[in-house]
């Protein structure tokens, strides 16, 4: 018998699986229908596409992982599928740093020759990008198989097998370098990235205040929205690497509630950022919106 917290937490966890798979679902119908019906994808759509896609398999882990410790089963992890959720998890990170580096080259206005051609490249860039990431997270793999011979993730190492550290002892040098190739080199890229356009889009902002004073600005509420939009995404992102920074670095054993707490607070990030992403995105809004009163319209 499940005690009341532990049913409280699953129902939330479905909620969230639910949800989570319904956001990039939309995401990923809507762009494939364009797809087909223009033969030719936007470079925005094709990033869109590529992080709702893993975003999917993320969220099935995630509710896999949900499952196995509420209902105490037994964590069941085989070489090939620790190799394919490390290469998703990572994925998916990469795909939403690119996705940051986009919007922040498209947006942003910063005076520096560097950006200025990043800005003028960038639609073109996007399939580099995507290639380069699938082979980044490659070479991640191969390195944690080779070198560290462990392949559980790291939020994960802590709560399903207590001795692994002694099991399987490594140089500390390798573990650092694993862990600022996985998490650390994105995040500063992501920050860099979102901190530039937060400081570009506020600027833009205040500029139009000056100029004219106490009179409603075509595009404020534009740009306030784009503000709005970017510190959640910034405070999703931030929070989903603290839990897994978290995670990682713990040498102990964790209580099951913390650990279903921290699980949760990582399963908000790719859920909760695809519906700020639909939001912000005025084809997948309207599309949500047909998908949505068409149901409603069959029951």
């Amino acid at each position: 018998m499940l005690e009341s917290h532990l049913i409280i937490y699953f129902l939330l966890a479905v909620i969230q699986f639910l949800f989570g798979t319904f956001t990039n679902g939309i995401i990923v119908v809507v762009n494939g229908i364009d797809l087909i019906k223009h033969r030719k994808m936007a470079p925005l759509d094709l990033l869109l596409s590529c992080l709702a896609v893993s975003r999917i398999f993320l969220q099935l882990f995630i509710f896999y992982i949900d499952v196995v410790v509420i209902f105490l089963m037994e964590f069941i992890m085989c070489s090939a599928n620790c190799v394919f959720i490390i290469f998703v998890n990572e994925l998916e990170l990469w795909f939403a740093t690119w996705l940051g580096v986009f919007y922040c080259a498209k947006v942003a206005s910063v005076p520096h020759p560097l950006f200025i051609w990043l800005k003028m490249r960038i639609s073109k860039l996007v399939p580099w990008m995507i290639l380069g990431s699938l082979l980044y997270v490659s070479m991640i793999c191969i390195f944690r198989s080779k070198y560290t011979g462990f392949m559980v993730p790291y939020f994960l190492r802590n709560f399903f097998f207590q001795n692994a550290t002694i099991q399987t002892e490594v140089k500390r040098g390798i573990q650092i370098f694993s862990f600022v190739a996985e998490l650390l080199v994105p995040l500063l890229i992501f920050l860099v990235a979102v901190l530039l356009l937060i400081f570009s889009l506020g600027r833009h902002s205040q500029q139009m205040r000056n100029t004219v004073a106490g009179s409603r600005v075509p595009g404020k509420g534009a740009h306030i929205s784009a503000l709005l939009s970017i510190l959640s995404f910034l405070i999703l992102y931030i929070s989903h690497y603290l839990i897994k920074a978290f995670l990682s670095s713990l040498k102990f054993h964790v209580k099951r509630s913390i650990f279903l707490f921290c699980i949760l607070v990582i399963g908000t990030y790719p859920s909760g950022h695809s519906l700020i992403l639909i939001l912000g995105n005025p084809k997948l809004k309207q599309n949500t919106k047909k998908f949505l009163c068409h149901s409603k319209c069959c029951q």
